[in-house]
C-alpha cells in the first residue's frame, strides 16, 4: 500500500484504555514518518475514558504540556474498511525528542517485556479469545440486539447456535473480509452464551503482532457493527443478568530451536511450565486492575458467571483463572482467563508475560492444580473492586517489576480521576460511557 497515493491517512498510538489517539495527515507525510514529522502531547495517552487531560498530572501543566514524537511501530499501513472512503492507518508509538520510548505507552511497556524473553533466547507466541456484544443503543436506552430479518429483538442465549450465526452472516462475513484486508488472523467464530454475544478466536503468533491485531480487531468490529445497523461493546458486563465478555490468552514460549520450552513430552508439562504458571499466580490480585479496568468490569467478575474470581490454576478447567489446555505435548501452552474483553490488549499482554517470566526467573512453585469447580472452593482472590484495584495496583510489588514506574504512576491517577467521574453518575447510565470506548 503506498501512502503517497492517498490524499490523507491516519496515524494513532495506544492510550491507557486502549483508545487511538492520533492525527489525520496528508499524503506527502509518507516519506516522513520516521522522522517524527507527527507530534503530539506525551499527555495524550494519559487522558480519562472520557478524553479528558487527568489532574494533577506531571504530563500536563506541570511540564508545559511537552509534546512527544509519533514513530511507526513498523506494523505497517492497513485499511479501516469500516470507512466509506479509503483511508488507511499507520499505527505509531510515542518517543522522547531525544528518541528514548515514551515509558508511559502502553505498547512500548510490551516490547521491554518480551526483550526480557528474548533476553533469555526465548519468542513469545501469543492467541486471543475475543468476546463481544451485538446491541442496540437508540436515544437513552440499552437493549438486545434485533434479529436482522424479523426485527424483533433476540430474546434467548443460543450457545453455539448456527441460526444466530446465519441470522448475522452478512456482519460476520464483513468481519471476516475486515481482518483479511487488515492481516488479522481470524480463525473461528463462534455464537456465545449471551443474547447477542459472538466469540472471535485470533489464530497463534508473535506475542507483540498477537496484541497489535488484537488492538486493531476491536476497532474493526465496532466499526462494521455501525455500518449494520446495530453497536458492538467488548464492555465486560453490558446486560446485568447476562453473560460478560472476556478476552482470554493462550500464549507459550519457543526457544532458539524452535522448541516449546513447556514441553517435556507429557500431558501436563515441565516444571518451566508450572513457574510460568506459579508467576501468573503472584500477579494476579496486583494486576486486578489491568484485568478490569472500569467501573462495569467488576459486574463481570462474580461466582458461577464463567468469569475467575479466585486465583488458582487446573488441567483443562474453565472455572480456574489460568488453564492448561489439552492436545498434544508439543503445543503445551497457558491459557489465562481473567480479563474482560474491555481490557487494553498490550498492557495485558505485558503483565500476564511479565509475571510468568518472574515465574520462570524465580523458580517460582504453583499450588496443586484444581479439580472440580473453583466456585465451590476457598482460594485467594482478585481485587474486589475497583477502587481496591487501583490501591494494590499502586503498590504491587510484582507490577513494579513489570511495568514502568511512569506507566504504574499514570494509570493510578487515570483511574481514580475516572472512579470519582463514575461514581458521581448512576450505575444504569455507565453503558453510556463504556459502550464503544472499551
Amino acid at each position: 500500500m503506498d501512502l503517497k497515493d492517498h490524499q490523507t491517512f491516519r496515524v494513532a498510538a495506544c492510550d491507557l484504555n486502549g483508545r487511538m489517539r492520533g492525527k489525520r495527515v496528508p499524503g506527502d507525510y509518507a516519506d516522513k514518518l520516521d522522522t517524527g514529522v507527527v507530534r503530539m502531547p506525551l499527555s495524550a495517552l494519559n487522558v480519562d475514558i472520557f478524553g479528558a487531560d487527568i489532574d494533577g498530572s506531571p504530563l500536563v501543566f506541570e511540564s508545559g504540556d511537552a509534546d512527544g514524537l509519533l514513530r511507526p511501530t513498523g506494523r505497517g499501513p492497513v485499511p479501516l474498511p469500516w470507512l466509506e472512503r479509503d483511508q488507511p492507518l499507520v499505527p505509531m508509538s510515542m518517543y522522547h525528542e531525544d528518541g528514548r520510548p515514551f515509558d508511559g505507552d502502553p505498547r512500548h511497556a510490551l516490547v521491554a517485556v518480551l526483550d526480557r524473553y528474548r533476553a533469555h533466547g526465548w519468542h513469545v507466541v501469543a492467541a486471543t479469545e475475543l468476546e463481544f456484544t451485538l446491541v442496540q443503543d437508540q436515544g437513552d436506552t440499552l437493549s438486545v440486539v434485533q434479529d436482522p430479518h424479523s426485527g424483533r429483538p433476540i430474546e434467548r442465549p443460543d450457545v453455539l447456535s448456527m441460526t444466530d450465526m446465519d441470522a448475522f452472516d452478512p456482519f460476520l462475513t464483513a468481519l471476516y473480509d475486515g481482518c483479511e484486508a487488515m492481516g488479522i488472523p481470524a480463525q473461528t467464530a463462534t455464537s456465545e452464551s449471551g443474547i447477542g454475544q459472538f466469540e472471535v478466536t485470533l489464530n497463534h503468533q508473535d506475542a507483540l503482532r498477537a496484541a497489535d491485531d488484537t488492538w486493531l480487531f476491536k476497532a474493526l468490529v465496532i466499526g462494521l457493527a455501525r455500518n449494520s445497523g446495530f453497536s458492538a461493546t467488548f464492555m465486560a458486563k453490558p446486560f446485568a443478568e447476562d453473560a460478560g465478555n472476556g478476552m482470554h490468552i493462550h500464549f507459550s514460549v519457543l526457544d532458539a530451536t524452535g522448541g516449546n520450552v513447556f514441553d517435556d513430552g507429557s500431558d501436563t508439562g515441565n516444571d518451566t511450565l508450572r513457574q510460568a504458571i506459579a508467576g501468573c499466580l503472584a500477579g494476579m490480585a496486583g494486576a486486578t486492575l489491568i484485568f478490569a479496568p472500569h467501573a462495569n468490569s467488576y459486574d463481570r467478575l462474580v461466582p458461577d458467571a464463567h468469569a475467575p474470581t479466585c486465583i488458582c490454576w487446573g488441567y483443562d478447567n474453565r472455572t480456574a483463572a489460568v488453564r492448561v489446555p489439552g492436545g498434544a505435548p508439543a503445543a503445551r501452552r497457558i491459557e489465562h482467563r481473567v480479563a474482560g474483553g474491555d481490557t487494553n490488549p498490550y498492557l495485558t499482554f505485558a503483565v500476564v508475560m511479565g509475571s510468568a517470566l518472574a515465574g520462570i526467573e524465580d523458580a517460582m512453585t504453583p499450588p496443586p492444580p484444581i479439580e472440580g469447580s473453583a466456585y465451590d472452593q476457598d482460594f485467594p482472590q482478585l481485587a474486589p473492586d475497583w477502587d481496591s484495584a487501583i490501591a494494590l495496583f499502586e503498590i504491587d510489588p510484582m507490577m513494579a517489576r513489570v511495568l514502568p514506574t511512569e506507566l504504574i504512576r499514570n494509570m493510578v491517577l487515570t483511574k481514580r480521576q475516572e472512579l470519582r467521574e463514575m461514581a458521581a453518575r448512576p450505575d444504569a447510565e455507565h453503558w453510556k460511557t463504556y459502550l464503544e470506548t472499551v
